[in-house]
């Protein structure tokens, strides 16, 4: 493993940081949501560099993403939103996607501006519903999610009911048009700009007391790329421990099948097995999770938020054909119980992965990260992922620091 080392590109980010400082903390930021007319924004700096064994240079990026929106509500609980999005980038070195800087590791955030979201919505008591370009997360986010992670997100052009019939049952149905995705409008490959859709989603979900348990059934069909069309049907167990400590789980099945358009035939399982313990302001999580493969074929989830599965590093944004079978120990919390200590939240963890056919062990992983809330809105982040390959991939560290300003005002 080479030294990843910051040097003069933190500069920039210092400078940036002691100018933005005065200004964010003067700003006063509205939390009325009933407010006729709302501005609402989210700036992001990141410099985020990757050291990768297949390439002789690192890969270095100085970006600052700005989202900007204004949310109307117009009244008898009908409201409107709008948002544009925009990318600028210090420096090229890096494979973006749209930059044709090949030579460099992918960091996946490319300069450009979009158009995020524009929906028109309505929320009753029971009833709600949502029309045009908008966020789409379902549970947390394994099967379908925002990837907010990245500077540019996914968003979907979709229409989203959500029914409330009894006060512990939720249903839902989204149906998607069309799959916005994080590689931004101008990257080279016209299918990493955007995929034409006719997905159907149908989630319920029961919750009693901490506990929620969730059925769903995803019928997915990519118009673009036919071999991405599946149908998932599953179910999915949470129970958080009462009083804040105490013992937790995540237990998930689902099966996938091929769907519509797909010219290939496969049946995959997934599961997810995630019993945790929270004692002392520190959670410890054990899990395995599984996604079958054929070595053919293999569970996959081409709309989830990925970065968050399966180690920071995004070794497996697409599951290997033998599948994959990733065991995990997680633990997190906060320093103290009092001043800076009790605000710097901490987490750590190591991954196992292993493949579902022939059991081969793909390589291991460790991430950790430091979060910080400077003032309220403005987050501070530090993070880190460390890929040790045995029979997949490359050797691979990835290192972030990041500044994050989150706001809105009543116009």
């Amino acid at each position: 493993m080479k030294h990843l080392g910051c040097g003069h590109r933190l500069k920039g980010i210092s400078l940036f940081v002691a100018m933005a400082l005065p200004a964010m903390a003067s700003a006063q930021s509205s939390t009325d949501t009933t407010a006729p007319l709302q501005l609402e924004w989210n700036a992001r700096l990141r410099h985020e560099q990757v050291d990768n064994d297949a390439y002789t240079r690192h890969a270095y990026a100085d970006t600052l993403r700005l989202r900007l929106g204004l949310r109307a509500n117009i009244g008898y609980g009908w409201s409107y939103f709008i948002e544009g999005a925009g990318t600028a980038a210090a420096n090229d070195h890096y494979n973006s996607g749209a930059n044709g800087q090949v030579k460099y590791p992918s960091i996946t955030d490319p300069t450009g501006a979009e158009l995020n979201q524009a929906w028109i919505g309505y929320q009753g008591d029971a009833l709600g519903l949502k029309v045009g370009r908008q966020e789409v997360a379902l549970d947390n986010q394994r099967w379908v999610g925002t990837v907010s992670w990245r500077q540019f997100e996914q968003t979907f052009d979709a229409v989203a009911l959500q029914w409330k019939p009894a006060a512990n049952w939720t249903l839902r149905y989204d149906w998607l048009d069309r799959v916005n995705r994080i590689a931004g409008p101008d990257a080279i490959n016209p299918l990493a700009r955007k995929r034409d859709l006719n997905t159907h989603l149908f989630n319920a979900a029961w919750t009693h007391g901490t506990q929620q348990v969730t059925g769903y059934a995803y019928l997915h069909k990519d118009k673009d790329v036919a071999a991405s069309s599946s149908e998932s049907y599953g179910v999915r167990w949470t129970g958080k421990p009462a009083g804040g400590s105490g013992f937790g789980w995540s237990l998930e099945g689902a099966r996938q099948y091929d769907y519509a358009n797909n010219p290939l035939h496969f049946a995959h399982s997934y599961w997810l097995v995630e019993p945790s313990w929270t004692q002392w302001g520190i959670t410890g999580k054990l899990g395995w999770e599984h996604l079958g493969g054929d070595g053919k074929t293999a569970l996959q989830t081409p709309l989830a938020t990925l970065h968050a599965f399966n180690g920071w590093d995004d070794q497996f944004l697409v599951t290997p054909p033998t599948g994959l079978q990733d065991y995990y120990v997680t633990l997190n919390g906060n320093f103290g119980s009092e001043g800076i200590a009790r605000k710097l939240a901490w987490i750590v963890s190591y991954h196992d992965y292993r493949a579902d056919k022939g059991g081969a062990r793909y390589g291991s992983e460790w991430n950790a990260s430091l979060a910080y809330p400077i003032i309220p809105g403005l987050n501070a982040l530090l993070k880190a992922a460390d890929y040790r390959a045995d029979t997949y991939s490359r050797n691979d560290t990835k290192l972030w620091l990041q500044l994050e300003w989150v706001g809105k005002q009543a116009l």
